[in-house]
């Protein structure tokens, strides 16, 4: 990408009503065959031409044939039997009735990479795709099969790259995976779960990115939030070892989060999705408030590597809303680019106290 500090979505954009219920995590469709494949074409075309009318420069498919981010993949598997459910903890956060691994997994066919042909043939800008993370799939069923989460991330990785490759050779520029669980299982992201999702973009021609947030939608990441204290210093237990890893991009909630932005500095070197919208509110940004956070972000990221970007998915808001934060987000970006545009002759940016302490 050469534009600087070139804009995205972290990945999920609100859907039509009459595709499914707005404002819901996880709706159910209103529309079944036939008309339910069209409607979600629609729908993706939709979300294009929104993220092009509010000016974002890498594209997605707004996750707009996806009812959850994890399960409608694991849904095209073999080996999985979503009849029969346990009950396990998720994240060690709440608990939740899943399917079962019950056999080898195995992909059988493609799942989203006809979606990605059908995206690919409507833009020319770069595209993103999203995949769920090894580790976050594991972390979403229940495993009657290996009973092994190490082994089962690496039967889940080989087959993201499988997918991952077709979704390449699709025309898809940039494969995000998505690892909420790497802000929980630290010792285990570091054993094992970083050398998956190594696994799973082996051989990839494109651009790898790995996101990595705090959850919303539901009460339980919102009480989870709350015990976390005045600063939120979970990605210093994963960042130094990802900073060695063959990922090319590292996508980080930042917008009001107490994330201290002088984390960024471990993954120095690394391009960086900096979260500078705040997707648990429908409180829309200033085009300042998103500049603010780019600035502190460039302290520690080069603006070549920054990339301005959501914090999370924006599935659950009302759909002006994410329109009107997707143009705040650009909006922002452009009045840093600007800025940087000035070269030398800027005056340099304030920094907050704590973070000129680590300058």
């Amino acid at each position: 990408m050469n534009k600087l500090l070139p804009t995205s979505t972290a990945g999920s954009l609100p859907k039509p009503s009459w595709l499914a219920e707005p404002e819901t995590l996880w709706s159910p469709w209103k529309l079944e065959g036939a008309a339910l494949d069209a409607g979600k074409q629609d729908a993706l075309c939709l979300a294009l031409h929104e993220q092009q009318q509010a000016g974002l420069d890498i594209v997605s498919d707004g996750e707009q044939s996806r009812q959850h981010f994890v399960t409608t993949f694991i849904e095209h598997l073999s080996g999985v039997d979503f009849q029969k459910r346990h009950t396990v903890r998720i994240r060690n956060r709440y608990d939740a009735s899943v399917p079962t691994v019950t056999g080898p997994v195995a992909r059988t066919k493609p799942v989203f990479v006809e979606d990605a042909k059908f995206l690919r043939a409507r833009t020319q800008q770069p595209i993103k795709w999203a995949l769920p993370g090894p580790m976050t799939m594991i972390d979403t069923l229940y495993d009657a099969h290996y009973q092994d989460r190490r082994q089962l991330a690496f039967e889940f990785a080989a087959i993201l790259n499988q997918e991952a490759k077709e979704l390449a050779a699709a025309g898809v520029d940039i494969i995000q995976f998505d690892e909420p669980a790497f802000n929980v299982f630290f010792d285990e992201v570091n054993d094992w779960g970083i050398a998956a999702l190594e696994r799973a973009i082996e051989g990839l021609t494109c651009e790898t990115a790995v996101h990595i947030c705090y959850g919303y939608g539901i009460a339980a990441n919102t009480e989870w939030k709350k015990t976390l204290g005045q600063q939120w210093r979970q990605y210093e237990a994963v960042l130094p070892k990802l900073a060695q890893s063959n990922i090319d991009i590292i996508s980080l909630e930042c917008h009001n989060s107490r994330v201290p932005l002088e984390l960024l500095a471990l993954v120095r070197g690394k391009k960086v999705m900096v979260g500078a919208i705040d997707v648990a509110t429908t409180q829309i940004e200033t085009a300042e408030e998103v500049a603010a956070t780019l600035r502190l972000a460039l302290q520690y990221v080069a603006a070549d590597k920054l990339y301005p970007c959501t914090n999370c998915g924006m599935a659950p808001l009302p759909r002006e809303v994410a329109r009107a934060k997707l143009q705040a987000l650009n909006a922002g970006a452009e009045l840093v680019r600007q800025e940087l545009a000035l070269g030398p002759t800027k005056p340099c940016w304030p920094a907050t106290p704590a973070l000129a302490a680590t300058d």
